[in-house]
């Protein structure tokens, strides 16, 4: 299977954070995925919650990879590759997930923990004087709202 690689300089700057996400939607949309599609929306939320944390943390500029599995022929079988989004940034800190807690009305602390539910794998590794944070999603990625095929009319019955 091959891969297709491409990448986006992020500004230190979290206005970048709406722009990664843009620019990963046409990405996805070029090689073929419905934007619609629960795997696009979880991408484009992974993507999102990455980025953040590379520029919020830190404040420094960073670089967003994708990595596109490409299929080989019409007739390809076997296992599905996943898709593998990277984020380098300048900090050789470790990315470490926090709990938000109880505080239901708190604006941050949940990003890693949305990565974790949202990838099949994640993980980071040193990379130059920085990091690097990867993960991947598989062709059958939770969507990004896991209570979306709830029935809850039947649950308030």
């Amino acid at each position: 299977m091959q891969v297709l690689q491409v990448q986006l300089a992020v500004q230190a700057d979290p206005a970048e954070v709406g722009r990664a996400r843009r620019w990963v939607r046409s990405r996805l949309l070029n090689h073929g995925v419905d934007p619609d599609a629960p795997m696009a929306e979880s991408v484009v939320l992974v993507v999102s919650e990455l980025v953040t944390n590379a520029v919020v943390h830190t404040g420094c500029p960073a670089v967003l990879r994708l990595c596109l599995p490409v299929a080989e022929g019409p007739e390809e079988g076997g296992p599905a590759v996943p898709l593998r989004v990277e984020v380098a940034d300048a900090s050789r800190a470790a990315p470490t997930p926090r709990h938000a807690g109880a505080d239901q009305d708190a604006t941050n602390g949940r990003g890693l923990e949305l990565v974790e539910l949202l990838c099949e794998r994640w993980g980071w590794c040193p990379e130059g004087s920085g990091k690097r944070v990867w993960c991947e999603i598989g062709g059958d990625a939770r969507p990004a709202d896991p209570l979306a095929d709830v029935d809850w009319a039947a649950l308030a019955q």
